[in-house]
């Protein structure tokens, strides 16, 4: 295993690499350390349920689940197989496909914290100005006189993408004003989809922390514009962390076991870092030591991985190792880290791994072709991760994983998908 020196270097040269993180220890401990708790969590969750009427009304397709934002947990054998022919894994016992990729709203995991963070804002305005009270039926606000009121305020945040597609949608749909700031890597089709939404899109010829940036001036112009800061938001990194129960009644479901002797292999993209270290700071509450976390990031865009190793969080950026920060993968495409994540999650995420662009479309062609399912190709980062981390015997044996290897369950989070134009899949196919 590289110590936190080596894996600079090994980042410098875009080179595929692992870090496993050497200040990672007791969940207890560390979740004890953190400002953040399970009550904050139990808050975000019991939001969510108090505005399912709302969703359900305004988006049908939630109906199945009653007005909640989920997705699938789906098993894929055929999958696991190939990775183990063609790539070396040695991938024992389970592996699933959590399908964040096909959230319904937004077609993406930015689903989650994206509307939950718009939520969180509604309600709060409402509940300032005694249009609700929390035992109310809140399927008020698809009426026209609430999105009347919401139409006097307005909405920024900068994005990607997939961020801006989760706050454009559902703030628009509660008749909010909504500014979307992106950045140069954002894909054409989400613009486009945007400004169907009504939407205003404004677009830079710069990265995703410059787009934040000027979001965050625009918004500050305005008392009645609020900002939603994918660096800095506890509400986004919240709705993120709620994801973590609906996973386990999931599992429960499928009779998969989670303890000791059944470890809990997680593997999640990471751009700036809310929404895997939401997750992650979920999957601890929920499972304490036996879920182990890996974040994956492209090779010139490591920088939630370069922000831990180097312990500097969003003191530093990949530019100044020379990297670029461009990719394919336009949802990881960020320099800098989320330094209030990075500080959340430095003693509990297991590791990370960093993935060619290459890799990401030879398993994006692999997950269509074994199991008939399309993900983004940033949403296919979890796959490297976990084919390297069943090679690391070293690391399985020093962890206590090679002794329940068998029985390990692992999770490839696939974060962004559906809402991808059929002509957009085409060319991701083909590359």
């Amino acid at each position: 295993m590289l110590n936190s020196k080596e894996f600079v270097r090994e980042l410098q040269l875009r080179h595929e690499s692992a870090w496993m993180n050497p200040n990672v220890g007791s969940a207890e401990t560390a979740l004890a350390a953190l400002p953040l708790t399970r009550a904050d969590v139990d808050d975000a969750e019991a939001r969510l349920e108090r505005f399912a009427p709302f969703i359900k009304k305004v988006f049908p397709e939630t109906a199945a689940d009653r007005g909640l934002i989920e997705s699938p947990l789906t098993e894929i054998e055929h999958m696991r197989a190939w990775l183990n022919e063609n790539e070396g894994a040695q991938l024992a016992g389970k592996l699933f496909l959590k399908r964040d990729s096909d959230l319904p709203v937004a077609g993406s995991v930015k689903a989650r914290g994206g509307c939950y963070a718009v939520l969180k804002h509604t309600e709060n305005l409402a509940l300032a100005n005694r249009l609700v009270e929390t035992r109310d039926d809140y399927s008020v606000f698809a009426t026209r006189a609430f999105r009347d009121f919401f139409s006097q305020y307005e909405l920024h945040v900068g994005s990607t993408g997939n961020l801006g597609l989760s706050i454009g949608i559902m703030g628009a749909a509660l008749g909010y004003r909504v500014t979307v700031h992106m950045s140069a890597d954002a894909r054409q089709w989400k613009k486009d989809l945007l400004r169907a939404k009504g939407v205003t899109v404004l677009e830079y010829g710069a990265d995703y922390s410059y787009a934040v940036q000027k979001g965050r001036e625009r918004a500050a112009e305005d008392p009645r514009s609020y900002f939603i800061d994918d660096e800095n938001s506890v509400d986004l990194f919240l709705g993120y962390a709620v994801a973590a129960r609906r996973l386990k009644a999931q599992l429960a479901e499928q009779n998969i076991a989670v303890d000791e002797e059944h470890p809990l292999l997680v593997y999640i993209p990471c751009g700036v870092g809310g929404a895997p270290g939401g997750i992650c700071f979920g999957l601890k509450q929920e499972f304490g030591d036996a879920a182990h976390v890996y974040f994956a990031e492209p090779v010139e865009a490591p920088c939630m991985l370069l922000g831990l190793a180097s312990g500097l969080q969003n003191a530093i950026c990949v530019q100044d190792i020379g990297l670029t920060g461009r990719t394919a993968a336009d949802g990881l495409a960020v320099s800098r880290p989320s330094g209030f994540v990075g500080e959340t999650v430095k003693a509990i995420v297991s590791g990370g791994f960093t993935v060619s662009d290459e890799r990401l479309f030879n398993d994006l062609h692999a997950l269509h072709e074994m199991e008939g399912l399309f993900v983004e190709p940033s949403a296919c980062a979890g796959f490297a991760s976990a084919v390297e981390l069943s090679k690391m015997t070293d690391y399985l044996e020093s962890s206590g994983l090679s002794a329940h290897w068998e029985n390990a369950a692992h999770i490839v989070w696939a974060t962004g998908g559906a809402l991808v134009p059929e002509g957009e899949r085409e060319k991701y196919l083909a590359n």
